[in-house]
């Protein structure tokens, strides 16, 4: 084990602490004996099954794009791809109520593409879908950073083998590619789902907060915040072990990678 100079230790702690603290006040502040009355509520738990619902379908979307432009990013070599890259990581930066903005602005009846949806018959914003594009939009950067740097950190000489063997280029990416880099695949899936569950930003300025319908349990929790702050402050430690339980299995599905590395 390396040895740290003590202040950086020290440093470490502040840092935990300030991490840590807001936390605990969010435990004590809750009225235990009124808990459960107060997150099984009716509309706690329609906001509670929505969130899950759709956290659980944008997670899939983000691993059917995600996968194809993290390869593109770590494989390919072609024009513009710092430009690409830098707009996939867009989202990570942008204000949440930004990107509902340009959502709107793309999807809804007068945006880019709500015309022509609109002909189709297709209404995106303000429903259950909109909710769904939201997070994928804000989820997807995570998924992209963990499956590229796994890629990178894997290299290409395993794939170079097969391929010198007549492995196609599909039986590569099945056989060789995907099963290196699946601990880093299934952290970023759980890092998306996570961020999926707490969006919120985005998701009033393009979904709106209709009960049922486009009601998350984040926004569930800033209404209940103005009516009745226990049952904002209980919903809300029920989403902060939610998103550490995610947090631990994220880490948990790396942990043999890392005794690879160690070995």
């Amino acid at each position: 084990m390396i040895a740290l100079p003590r202040w950086v230790t020290a440093a470490a702690c502040v840092g935990a602490l300030f991490l840590l603290l807001p936390l605990v006040a969010v435990a004590a502040e809750v009225d235990w004996a009124e808990f459960i009355p107060l997150v099984t509520s009716e509309s706690s738990l329609a906001a509670l099954s929505l969130s899950l619902r759709t956290a659980t379908v944008s997670t899939l979307l983000c691993i059917l794009l995600g996968v194809p432009l993290a390869l593109a990013l770590a494989r390919l070599r072609f024009p513009g791809k710092r430009l690409v890259r830098a707009l996939v990581l867009l989202p990570l930066v942008l204000p949440p109520v930004v990107s509902g903005i340009a959502l709107l602005y793309t999807f809804g009846r007068q945006g880019l593409l709500g015309g022509a949806l609109e002909v189709l018959g297709v209404q995106i914003a303000f429903s259950t879908a909109a909710v769904i594009l939201a997070q994928t939009f804000v989820a997807l950067p995570f998924l992209v950073l963990s499956l590229e740097g796994a890629l990178r950190t894997a290299g290409t000489r395993y794939e170079a083998v097969a391929a010198t063997l007549g492995a196609g280029p599909g039986t590569v990416l099945r056989r060789v590619t995907v099963p290196l880099v699946l601990p880093g695949l299934a952290s970023g899936a759980v890092l998306s789902f996570a961020r999926c569950l707490g969006e919120f930003g985005a998701t009033l300025a393009f979904a709106g907060s209709l009960e049922g319908v486009t009601r998350t349990l984040p926004l569930e929790i800033y209404l209940q915040r103005e009516t009745d702050a226990d049952a904002a402050v209980a919903l809300s430690l029920v989403l902060v072990v939610v998103a550490v339980t995610v947090v631990g299995l994220s880490y948990r599905s790396t942990a043999p990678s890392e005794r690879a590395v160690r070995a």
